[in-house]
């Protein structure tokens, strides 16, 4: 909101000094060869960069990123370690891998839609509508078929036939509930080793009188060990982007 009322202070200071408001070329509007209406260059540049101030939301709700991170969560509960790795690492790494993963979607954004917009190909309407069939692609190849149907039901919309035919408000949260639910079922099997490691420890300590010790302390190196001898972070690294299907 910041951002769009100092856009908005920007554009209208002009008319406050008493300049021409027709003079301003952000308002500029043309009409196409085929009556579509095309926005000027400086209007579209003001668009793409009250449009950034959503791309943590893009990144967040329509990417690989929530699964990577949810994941990344609870495998450092799991371990016991409250604070290593930092959120800042653990951020890092998902946007990273989430980069990595991605990469064939971007490419495909970026030689369908892209690259032809600013060859002038193809105008900023129908670029965005080139642009969102890859992303959609990818989301719908993630997004469990009864998730979707729960929103499109939700929405009472009965003018969709096929899933490929379903609006971004219906497919985004549908995709956001199928990534929560498969992080935690990569959680809850990443639990399940360290798990038992706890309750060995938790058992001896008990039999040995020891209640007085905390068995967090005791297991927390056994863990540690576990994890690295059995190279825990290419295991998780590697099983988060082969669970994506080689998008």
């Amino acid at each position: 909101m910041r951002l769009v009322v100092a856009l908005l202070l920007a554009l209208l200071a002009p008319v406050a000094f008493g300049a021409d408001p027709l003079s301003i070329p952000a308002i500029t509007l043309g009409t196409g060869a085929n009556g579509q209406q095309e926005y000027s260059v400086s209007l579209q540049i003001l668009l793409i960069m009250t449009a950034l101030s959503f791309i943590p939301a893009f990144v967040m709700l329509m990417t690989s990123f929530t699964r990577i991170i949810i994941v990344f969560s609870i495998l450092r509960q799991a371990l016991g370690l409250q604070q290593t790795p930092s959120n800042q690492i653990l951020t890092g790494m998902a946007l990273f891998l989430t980069m990595f993963i991605m990469a064939p979607v971007f490419d495909r954004v970026n030689q369908d839609a892209l690259q032809p917009y600013l060859a002038e190909k193809l105008s900023a309407q129908d670029a965005i509508l080139k642009a969102e069939v890859p992303i959609k692609d990818f989301m719908l190849a993630q997004t469990r078929s009864s998730d979707l149907e729960l929103f499109m039901r939700l929405s009472k919309r009965t003018d969709i036939a096929t899933p490929d035919a379903a609006p971004l408000t219906i497919l985004v949260p549908a995709f956001v509930t199928s990534e929560l639910k498969t992080a935690f079922q990569i959680g809850f099997m990443i639990f399940i080793p360290f798990l038992i490691i706890d309750l060995v420890v938790a058992s001896v300590l008990m039999a040995m009188g020891m209640m007085m010790l905390s068995p967090l302390i005791i297991s927390l190196p056994f863990k540690i060990m576990l994890f690295v001898l059995v190279d825990g972070w290419a295991l998780i690294i590697g099983t988060l982007a082969s669970s994506f299907g080689g998008v």
